[in-house]
């Protein structure tokens, strides 16, 4: 095992790492200010942009507590060296608490069933689910637990990093199990709070786990490029080794696969069984360019992976998985907008300056807060009881 007292493995004070949290907190600002301006007069767009952007960046949090949450479960001494990273961008849970306010204040401009069902009986029938009260106390919910778990889990392993307790692993591997149990409760009825009530006379009851899919495609290809970015800039090099990226990029290929199973067997029942309130849903997404966009996804974000990525050769070279791990994350937002935007427009993409502000506004959030989540402690658990079967990961 190798001395981890070493250089690089903290982020070193006065390099652009150690200034993310603030470059992350002046492109947030600057998003924010120019959505502002860019909402005058396209509320409902904004609110259906920011609402894309807010998805997209909070998926890849809860595919971090969920891979972290899996770890002790399993207890994979595989992922140990990387499982900080993971820990850190599950750390910015609690932030997103803050980012949803737009979404809570202009609800009205994004469901249709916020001011009441009217005439329609089929939102009659659903009202004691679908109104304004319960769903912000759901909304509450959600938050509370994932934040809850999250912060946790990452204090016991810092403070593990001081203690050196082999006990602190014991407690997070017998919490992991129920927490799995709330994660998997939360983030389905999230994934139909916040998207599939968009159109509340759709419905399906293979959704939550399309988001979740899509939670880990985020999470895993992140995770990769982190890595590569960390290592090009010094750090983590003698604990990160071509194994990790070997097996994160056969998780990143699985969890692709498995979302394009879960999309591809929800369209099958749909246009097999042809209900009309079911397959609405995918006729919007099937007419004027959003068509085009339906095919990017079946093509990008299954096809060409699909073959690129299976390749041993790719998996363990950093530059060629960080490729791929850059374009699934392009692709898993295509995937994101595709699930909102066709309640706003009708007719095909129009991704334009707001939607960039948007992503600007909680990207940059996101970046400051995961920036200095990282600048905190150790790039790794150095002191986690299985660090060392970690450190000897190699499939060479």
């Amino acid at each position: 095992m190798p001395d981890l007292n070493q250089a690089g493995l903290t982020i070193t004070p006065g390099t652009w790492l150690y200034r993310l949290p603030w470059i992350g907190l002046g492109i947030g600002l600057a998003g924010m200010a120019g959505s502002a301006v860019l909402a005058q007069g396209h509320l409902q767009e904004f609110l259906h942009a920011w609402l894309v952007a807010f998805l997209f960046f909070l998926s890849i949090a809860l595919g971090g507590l969920f891979f972290v949450l899996v770890l002790f479960a399993t207890k994979a001494g595989w992922g140990v060296s990387i499982r900080r990273l993971a820990e850190n961008a599950m750390a910015t849970l609690p932030i997103f608490a803050l980012l949803f306010l737009p979404i809570a204040w202009g609800a009205g401009q994004l469901f249709s069933w916020w001011e009441g069902p009217g005439e329609d009986a089929l939102l009659a029938l659903k009202e004691p689910y679908l109104n304004a009260g319960f769903f912000l106390a759901r909304a509450a919910a959600y938050f509370i637990v994932w934040s809850a778990i999250a912060l946790w889990f990452a204090s016991r392993s810092a403070r593990q990093d001081d203690s050196g307790q082999h006990s602190i692993t014991r407690r997070l591997q017998a919490a992991s199990g129920p927490c799995l149990i709330l994660y998997a409760f939360t983030v389905t009825f999230a994934s139909i709070d916040w998207i599939m009530a968009l159109d509340p006379h759709w419905y399906s009851t293979m959704f939550g786990v399309y988001f979740f899919s899509g939670c880990l495609v985020g999470i895993f290809a992140f995770l990769v490029l982190v890595m590569g970015i960390l290592q090009e800039a010094g750090y983590v090099g003698q604990v990160i080794h071509k194994g990790h990226y070997h097996n994160l990029g056969m998780l990143l290929y699985a969890f692709m696969v498995f979302w394009a199973y879960i999309a591809f067997s929800q369209y099958f029942l749909i246009w097999y069984a042809n209900i009309p309130e079911e397959t609405i849903w995918y006729l919007h997404r099937m007419h004027g360019t959003w068509s085009n966009l339906s095919l990017i996804l079946a093509v990008g974000h299954f096809g060409v992976p699909f073959f690129f990525l299976m390749s041993r050769v790719i998996k363990e070279k950093p530059r060629l998985l960080m490729a791929g791990a850059a374009w699934m994350l392009l692709m898993h937002l295509a995937d994101i907008y595709w699930l909102v935007m066709p309640n706003v427009y009708a007719h095909g993409p129009h991704f334009g300056i707001l939607d960039v502000a948007a992503l600007a506004a909680v990207g940059g959030v996101f970046m400051g807060a995961f920036g200095w989540a990282l600048r905190r402690r150790a790039l790794i658990p150095v002191k986690d009881p299985r660090l060392p079967e970690s450190l000897q990961l190699d499939h060479a």
